[in-house]
């Protein structure tokens, strides 16, 4: 269920956030804050865990270093957001729009580079995004949605992540199940026992990443670069893997 109002103005959000001295962060946690303009603001790290931000307007807006500890996302607007060094633990980001057009240019994709993505939930097309540093321990990225309607049309089938930078990031037992991974590149990162079940990883590079128990049942490894990779011969699922003849170790 969605609030008809929010807890505050977008003018008041506004204003606390400008009025913020150096070195303290506005609190604006545990609050109805769906729907609102929020476009262009520079959040400072403002304190915003538990608050709700349904369907909010964050287009180009700076919340690098914010608090954003179990908060709603879900068709927010996140076009060129910067999320990097936020901490988003436990978070939902269902449905958002990432993309100014149906063009989908990548350059509109949101930043996550270095955040705290840990048991994050996603369904979504996030193609192009920066995870670089990120932790996605435990992160679910697998399409279903626990609503009424799982599973059904209302749901897409599989999240969209292609070319996304994954490099260095901490994903041990992330689920990637079903995830569309073109292009995607996991280079130096932790993927230890993560489930890659089913997914597209063709031309993925996986360079010098820890895939000690990774699952790759079903994956599509089509050109997929492993070269480098660590624990290949504990992963699950890459020996017959589609096209594993076609992978590069």
């Amino acid at each position: 269920p969605v609030a008809p109002d929010a807890d505050f103005t977008a003018f008041q959000i506004t204003t606390t956030l400008f009025n913020t001295p150096p070195g303290e962060r506005a609190n604006f946690a545990g609050h109805d804050l769906t729907y609102l303009d929020l476009s262009n603001l520079d959040f400072k790290g403002a304190l915003l865990a538990r608050s709700d931000f349904y369907g909010t307007d964050f287009t180009a807006a700076n919340l690098s270093g914010a608090d954003l500890t179990g908060t709603r996302l879900d068709r927010s607007v996140l076009i060129r957001a910067n999320l990097s060094g936020a901490n988003l633990t436990g978070a939902t980001i269902y449905r958002p729009t990432i993309y100014a057009d149906e063009k989908s240019t990548l350059s509109d994709a949101p930043k996550f580079s270095g955040a705290n993505l840990t048991r994050i939930s996603v369904q979504a097309d996030l193609s192009g995004a920066d995870f670089r540093g990120a932790d996605l321990t435990d992160a679910n990225f697998s399409p279903l949605e626990a609503r009424p309607g799982k599973g059904t049309l209302t749901t897409q089938p599989s999240n969209i992540l292609r070319s996304c930078d994954f490099s260095g990031a901490r994903m041990t037992n992330a689920d990637m199940t079903r995830a569309f991974l073109t292009f995607s590149r996991f280079t130096g990162a932790d993927v230890r026992g993560a489930k890659f079940n089913n997914a597209d990883l063709t031309k993925a590079d996986f360079t010098g990443a820890d895939v000690s128990g990774a699952d790759f049942t079903g994956a599509d490894v089509y050109d997929t670069n492993f070269v480098g990779a660590r624990g290949l011969e504990t992963a699950i699922g890459l020996d017959h893997a589609v096209n594993a003849d076609k992978a590069r170790r």
